[in-house]
């Protein structure tokens, strides 16, 4: 008889699982809104689902839905305030709720964001993403509201004690962002000498870009294209030389193979590709190809002003 009873509930309990685990591919796979409808569904049977709230407010935080995304994170914490975890949720949405509203509201709320990313990495010695998010917090706030290099420093040596990549990443982030050029372009070296991910490439050349050294940013994209084999490189390299206008003949043929080579996987839309061989061809003067490839791009995505912006700069030449 138990067997039976067993049989009859398992394939509900296969369903379940199998609804969880969409979900979190659509999470994975960056189709939040769909998410979102999903696990609203899940909750209504199973409104107690910790996984399913979770996934809520993952969704939510995705789609800048803050205040939606406060109230799931809060729900968790309720259930085991001791989770890493769901403190670093919850502090990293209020986190982002205070920089979309006024600065005078925003104090306290960063500070119930700072106590539960304190608790975080209190609760979980070896938890990167709270480390991640305090390096980051006390970089960007102001001294009198708590902001602090040297605390910001003490977060980067655990990061560094956990992963020397991370360690290295998060140093070149804090002397990038306290205007530290040199000692930034180090660490970021460092960190594609010890780890070599695209990350750490991709951290250097937008380091190059930031502190408009175009050449160094493309030569930094190459190499990375020599280890990695990524097509969407061949998109950064293009979009370096549109910008910059800078080894413009480079910059187009790596445009043209991203195009030759676009799958869905590579991220950045051809429309995207096609603006900016509309920009090398202005920057060539060369009027009636410009065109042909600012239509093109306006055509697959009509909505995006820059692409208006720049076919008005192409009419003029």
């Amino acid at each position: 008889m138990k067997n039976i009873i067993l049989l009859l509930f398992l394939p509900f309990a296969v369903y379940a699982q199998t609804d969880l685990h969409t979900i979190g591919e659509l999470i994975k796979n960056k189709q939040f809104a769909k998410a979102e409808h999903l696990v609203l569904n899940y909750l209504k049977s199973h409104p107690n689902n910790l996984k399913a709230i979770e996934y809520l407010g993952d969704a939510y935080g995705y789609q800048k839905k803050w205040d939606d995304a406060i109230i799931q994170y809060k729900k968790l914490l309720k259930t085991d305030q001791n989770c890493a975890n769901y403190n670093y949720k919850y502090g990293g949405v209020l986190g982002m709720k205070a920089l979309s509203i006024s600065k005078i509201k925003a104090v306290g709320i960063i500070g119930e964001a700072k106590k539960h990313f304190l608790r975080a990495a209190q609760l979980d010695k070896n938890h990167i993403d709270t480390r991640w998010a305090l390096v980051e917090l006390y970089m960007q706030l102001p001294g009198i509201i708590g902001g602090s290099k040297s605390k910001s420093l003490k977060f980067a040596n655990q990061l560094q004690n956990l992963s020397l990549v991370d360690g290295y990443l998060a140093k070149g982030y804090i002397y990038e962002y306290d205007n530290e050029p040199e000692l930034a372009e180090q660490y970021y070296k460092k960190a594609i000498a010890v780890g070599g991910s695209l990350t750490c490439f991709n951290k250097l050349t937008s380091f190059y870009e930031n502190q408009n050294q175009p050449e160094k940013a493309i030569k930094n994209i190459e190499a990375a294209q020599q280890k990695h084999q990524r097509n969407v490189l061949h998109y950064q390299l293009g979009k370096v030389a549109a910008e910059y206008n800078t080894q413009l003949d480079k910059g187009e043929q790596c445009l043209q193979t991203y195009i030759a080579h676009y799958t869905a996987k590579d991220g950045v839309p051809v429309a995207w590709a096609n603006y900016r061989l509309a920009q090398i061809k202005r920057h060539k003067n060369s009027k009636t190809e410009a065109l042909k490839y600012i239509n093109l791009a306006i055509t697959a995505l009509p909505n995006i002003k820059v692409f208006k912006k720049e076919k008005e700069k192409i009419e003029k030449l």
